[in-house]
């Protein structure tokens, strides 16, 4: 512990340094004052453990992966840091230099690091975000009966933030194998603690959530062991899980080695007496007084430390002065793009069927498909569980998607408390814990709710933590347009959704395309986003009799009827919508090609298909349900424009329902969304080239 907490100051005043030395780009948010909290409570876990982090998680991330790298046996008095225990601290001094070495390459630099070996998920730069994510680790330890418990280490800042508390509650309810572990340093940036919070002892809000909780005085190196260890081995033996309270103080400023004081919001007394507390002070003393090491030990214990980092930084840098970075080391330019998603390598086995291979076929409703090729998932992999409000209500959920699993799974289809942020954490945390779940977001326009998880989160982890990280996690939500729900439930999402490259989204039209995209998003190791249409649910398709299994490739759409005279793109509902218009598009003397997307994620999406119609038509109009602000229209039409210009006859056209939310009304409703008046005009004027 002696030795962890001389090295994390050694770290993160060589960190400052070279901060200063221009050596380390984005802020340097330090430990400086809070070693005995890291130090002391990862030594009182064991290895297989795991741990998250916030901003300021150097010295956790340093003793968690100190801990691993280094045999239990080892003794700082007597013997050198071994090799490994070198390469753990240069590696995360490269990690946070944004270097190559690091082990995130770069890419996480100080707010985001991972060494999964080590038991470190992942630190997390959003406060408060990380929280529902070791949530979801801890949901699956206690799956997996692995007897681990993860300790989720957060400031006093993120007490106020609503993601901790739908954390907290699902913690509480599932009783999970989790420590929530609050480093209260009094001061969120320049906010002191009792001006943000209406108690002075946040961790009483553990009460409310069934959790034990304990304070603990964060300079106390020994009582924060022993407060640690008394939370974890209670959660071993059942009794769900804790909060612990550790009061310290940070030396400087939120980023920086200016002190606090400088900046008017403390003072330098009150610096001054914490400055007294120091555990670096008074741990080194209470050891000397009690016989267990002598002045020189100590001093040996100090300067091995500080050696490691002098060699740390050495490795990682030119000599100066200043200092320089060593040019080897950065990250080549060409893989800024790397990792955002998976190499698709998972899927290159899979046995992609087409509709003409079967002969024989079941008339199915789309929800029951849905639910069928769940369940052929939950029966093969018990990694797979579904979670969300109410999936377990009603025999089937509130749109009849899980019909009959909650019977045939009552302990892996699980119904949520209403906390969207809480549950799509959980999942993410799962996700990257080697579980399969499947979230269900009962309104799109809830995603809003969760959008921290879903866009900060999910869509960022892989390529944050240096694509070492998969997120294996479907999330299904269902478009409610035309149902009078009114302007917070009626929300077509896709154009949000596809901002965020590590999101892959599709939109099957059709029950086969459902299964077939579902179970190779359920091979998939990326987060894949299924947009369902209520209209849909009930409405039957033809799916394969004796087959659940075939899989359908990502970015694949398909020409559904061909046409001469204008190309016509579409997904989803809107799809079924432009097949039954097919009569009206004849009687306008229109020969349109029909193209079915299914894959909307600009990355994977099949532009190329778009193209080789263009070459035929000469004109392309692109038709969605969805509002103006919320379609994928415009963007895909300036694709297809640039690369495919000389093909054009007329400009690419966006079709769309008006750019406003829904409203509860019947008429205005109508009024908004797109008619099949205006979308056969619009295609036949293309067609005509009398389009402007």
């Amino acid at each position: 512990m002696l030795f962890d907490m001389y090295l994390i100051n050694a770290f993160e005043h060589a960190l400052l340094e070279l901060k200063a030395e221009e050596c380390v780009w984005g802020p340097v948010h330090t430990s400086v004052g809070q070693e005995a909290v890291a130090a002391a409570s990862i030594r009182a876990i064991e290895p297989g453990d795991k741990i998250t982090g916030s901003h300021r998680a150097h010295h956790q991330f340093l003793s968690k992966a100190m801990s691993y790298v280094l045999e239990q046996a080892w003794d700082p008095r007597v013997q050198v840091v071994p090799a490994e225990g070198q390469d753990a601290v240069t590696k995360t001094l490269a990690e946070i230099m944004g270097l190559s070495t690091g082990y995130c390459g770069g890419r996480g630099g100080s707010m985001h690091l991972r060494y999964l070996e080590a038991g470190v998920l992942g630190t997390n730069a959003i406060v408060g975000g990380g929280i529902p994510i070791a949530v979801g680790a801890a949901f699956a330890e206690k799956r997996s009966n692995s007897g681990n418990v993860v300790v989720c280490y957060f400031g006093d800042g993120a007490v106020n933030i609503g993601a901790f508390h739908e954390a907290c509650n699902l913690a509480g309810v599932w009783q999970l194998p989790i420590v929530f572990f609050l480093e209260n340093n009094l001061y969120a940036v320049g906010t002191h603690a009792n001006e943000a919070t209406a108690v002075e002892i946040l961790s009483q809000r553990a009460n409310a959530y069934g959790m034990n909780g304990i304070v603990v005085d964060g300079y106390d190196a020994v009582g924060l062991y022993a407060a640690t260890r008394e939370a974890v081995d209670g959660i071993r033996n059942g009794q769900g899980p804790w909060f612990i309270e550790a009061f310290c103080y940070r030396k400087y400023h939120h980023a920086g080695d200016t002190p606090g004081s400088a900046f008017g919001y403390r003072s330098k007394e009150e610096e001054a007496e914490f400055e007294n507390k120091d555990a670096l002070v008074v741990f080194p003393q209470a050891l000397r007084d009690s016989g267990l090491m002598s002045d020189e030990q100590i001093s040996q214990i100090k300067a091995k430390a500080a050696e490691c980092v002098r060699r740390a930084v050495d490795d990682c840098t030119d000599p100066g002065p200043p200092r320089t970075v060593r040019s080897a080391l950065w990250p080549k330019r060409e893989s800024a793009e790397e990792g955002v998603r998976s190499d698709g390598s998972e899927l290159i086995s899979l046995r992609y069927a087409q509709r003409s291979e079967f002969s024989r076929f079941n008339h199915v409703a789309y929800s029951d498909a849905i639910s069928a090729v769940t369940g052929r998932w939950m029966e093969q992999d018990d990694r797979v569980v579904v979670v969300g409000e109410e999936v377990a209500s009603f025999g089937g959920g509130a749109y009849g998607a899980t019909k009959g699993l909650p019977k045939r799974f009552p302990d892996r289809v699980l119904n949520t408390p209403i906390s969207e942020a809480g549950f799509t954490g959980l999942g993410l945390g799962a996700a990257m814990s080697g579980m399969r779940p499947v979230i269900e977001i009962m309104f799109p326009d809830f995603a809003l709710v969760a959008g921290d998880q879903l866009f900060n989160q999910i869509a960022k982890a892989r390529h944050m933590y240096g694509g070492s990280t998969d997120v294996p996690l479907v999330i299904r939500t269902r478009i409610a347009i035309g149902c009078g729900y009114g302007g917070q439930h009626s929300m077509d999402p896709v154009g949000l959704f596809a901002l965020f490259p590590g999101l892959r989204i599709v939109a099957p039209a059709n029950a086969f395309d459902y299964i077939g995209l579902f179970n190779t998003a359920m091979h998939s190791n990326d987060p894949v986003v299924f947009l369902e249409h209520h209209a849909l649910y009930k409405t039957k398709f033809d799916v394969p009799a004796d087959d659940l299994d075939y899989c359908l490739p990502f970015g694949q759409a398909e020409v559904i009827q061909p046409g001469n005279d204008v190309t016509v793109v579409s997904y989803g509902y809107m799809t079924h919508r432009l097949i039954q218009l097919r009569d009206s598009f004849d009687k306008a003397n229109v020969s349109a090609e029909l193209i079915d997307l299914k894959t909307l994620d600009f990355p994977a999406m099949d532009v190329a298909l778009v193209g080789e119609s263009l070459k035929k038509t000469g004109a392309v109009v692109i038709v969605e349900e969805a509002a103006g602000g919320q379609s994928i229209g415009n963007r895909l039409a300036a694709i297809v424009s640039a690369r495919y210009f000389d093909f054009l006859d007329a400009p690419c056209f966006s079709l769309t329902s008006l750019d406003v939310p829904n409203s509860v009304s019947r008429v205005l409703e109508e009024a908004a969304m797109l008619d099949d008046e205006k979308i056969v005009d619009t295609v036949a004027q293309a067609a005509h080239r009398q389009l402007v």
